[in-house]
């Protein structure tokens, strides 16, 4: 037990705010007496909003300044979205604790119709997700995928001012802030394949903090963290970034993990697919191996656009 209150870093969005107060709750629960504190970090991604994340620097826009805080001691711990965790993490740091995994399919928010196939030929679909704007554009080639940030609320308002036709977000994050009503429908995985380690949050901390890892351990999930390993280990092998369009989702039944994942172009024109499975155990020589898999598939043509 800390003698002094947990720092818990966070970014100032409501969604950040929420999953943090989550989180913070779930580690009081597990170490009753302990004190903590939230400091509010502000990242790039929180400052440029006009801008889509693949043009100005990719998912690191996210944590950097969570890290540095890390790094001059200024907190502790540092919540994420695991989706928006980098594919290597700095010398020094780790994440220490993923939590059990929320729902990872993405949400179909419109006034216009119940899902893609509903939207009339030439509609706009708002996404700041290269992911989601290729399957988008993989499903139905005549739509156009505009660029759109922001939180749930203010891309609600630009759907209902026209700004766009329709848009994507993860259906996790809107239960978290209790707006999952404004959700037209939910898509199967079949139908959208989500981004690496979606509906996961992650704790970061100093590779070296023995005590706030303890303090971490009670509310790991070991099966999500698995899952997780797959995913990244992916990710990796791809050199994914926010560059790229990459999505997978690996799923536990038993001892047995299947993980099924997708590679496209950014247009949509192209995608490449793997499944593969086996033992929990192998969990990251899985996610390596399908890796692999899809970069041989893809070969010149994913190289060129990774130039």
């Amino acid at each position: 037990m800390l003698n002094r209150p947990l720092r818990i870093g966070t970014r100032g969005s409501p969604m950040a705010l929420a999953q943090t107060g989550m989180v913070r709750d779930k580690i009081v629960a597990a170490n009753p007496g302990l004190a903590t504190e939230l400091v509010v970090v502000t990242t790039v991604a929180d400052k440029i909003l006009d801008r889509p994340l693949s043009e100005i620097g990719g998912k690191g826009l996210f944590t950097k300044e969570l890290e540095q805080a890390l790094f001059a001691n200024e907190v502790d711990v540092a919540v994420h979205s695991m989706k928006d965790v980098e594919t290597w993490l700095p010398d020094g740091l780790v994440i220490a604790c993923i939590l059990e995994r929320d729902d990872p399919r993405d949400a179909f928010l419109s006034p216009h119709a119940d899902g893609l196939a509903g939207l009339p030929q030439g509609a706009r679909v708002g996404t700041s997700s290269l992911r989601r704007g290729a399957q988008v554009l993989m499903t139905r080639p005549d739509l156009k995928v505009v660029p759109l940030r922001g939180n749930a609320n203010t891309r609600m308002r630009k759907l209902e001012s026209g700004e766009c036709d329709a848009t994507l977000l993860a259906l996790a994050g809107l239960e978290r802030l209790g707006l999952q009503d404004m959700a037209r429908s939910i898509l199967s995985v079949d139908e959208m394949l989500p981004a690496v380690a979606q509906g996961a949050l992650g704790i970061e901390c100093r590779a070296d903090d023995a005590a706030v890892r303890d303090l971490l351990a009670p509310i790991a999930c070991a099966r999500t963290t698995t899952a997780i390993a797959a995913e990244r280990a992916l990710l990796a092998e791809l050199d994914g970034s926010c560059r790229t369009p990459i999505a997978a989702l690996a799923q536990i039944d038993g001892d047995i993990l299947k993980l099924d994942g997708l590679l496209f172009l950014p247009d949509g024109s192209r995608h490449w697919s793997v499944s593969r499975q086996g033992s929990v155990a192998d969990a990251e020589r899985i996610g390596r191996e399908a890796g692999a898999v899809l970069k041989e598939a893809a070969g010149e043509t994913y190289a060129r656009h990774l130039q």
